[in-house]
């Protein structure tokens, strides 16, 4: 199950939840990233809508994005709010939700791989590129796309640096914008010899991202073709 770091969420986060009561006078929820940890939802932050029933709003075994209104850390007590939700909150949180998934998924085949535990892989990895990413799923983004070295820069252990590495890349396809242009090129002077070195002078001349990819085509002379591939529009 997707897991944070900390016991409690704090206040005014977004979590996700599971409905496991449903009462007269609110609902119990447990948070599916604190390790089921029941919160509870008054009836008067179940919905800005009127209803009948607090039935016709949550049914048991329901997944909400939920907002956090009141929390006692050391009562591990937590109220939460439906209606204070707004869409754009809940696509960002589901967002969120689904690549915390995907990027559990990669830490437990890579600790299958060690026959290590998936704690263990939160703790060697996981916390790692949280801290250093600001995401796991970030981290492991750039694990597929530059390898070992983005995991060993978040101070992974070498050993599990390649595991992990070798599981992103075959599992994160990350997009790519593809752009082309078409160019006129002329030479008064120097012939073949000259052109030839206008068209690979850029390399020298300007630093390529990492991840992009540059070629060259002609199409005829003076016609020429440049295809780039980058991760998004600034890039390429």
């Amino acid at each position: 199950m997707v897991r944070k770091r900390e016991s409690v969420p704090s206040l005014n986060d977004l979590v996700i939840g599971t409905v496991a009561e449903i009462h007269d006078h609110g609902a119990f929820v447990t948070l599916d990233e604190y390790g089921g940890l029941r919160a509870y939802v008054p009836l008067g932050e179940v919905s800005h809508t009127w209803f009948r029933s607090i039935r016709e709003v949550l049914r048991v075994g329901q997944k909400a994005v939920f907002k956090v209104i009141r929390v006692d850390p050391a009562r591990r007590l937590v109220d939460l709010s439906l209606r204070r939700v707004s869409d754009a909150e809940r696509r960002e949180k589901l967002i969120e939700w689904k690549r915390a998934q995907r990027a559990e998924k990669i830490l437990e085949l890579a600790a299958q791989k060690l026959r290590k535990t998936l704690d263990e892989a939160y703790e060697k990895v996981g916390w790692r590129l949280e801290d250093h990413y600001g995401e796991i799923f970030k981290g492991l983004e750039e694990a597929s796309l530059r390898g070992e070295e983005a995991l060993l820069e978040a101070g992974v252990d070498e050993r599990w640096a390649k595991a992990v590495a070798e599981i992103a890349r075959q599992n994160i396809k990350l997009p790519r914008v593809k752009m082309s242009y078409l160019i006129t090129l002329q030479c008064v002077d120097g012939g073949l010899p000259a052109l030839k070195k206008a068209l690979t002078a850029w390399e020298e001349a300007v630093e390529v991202p990492q991840g992009v990819t540059v070629r060259f085509y002609t199409l005829g002379a003076p016609r020429y073709k440049i295809d780039i591939e980058a991760l998004n529009y600034r890039d390429s």
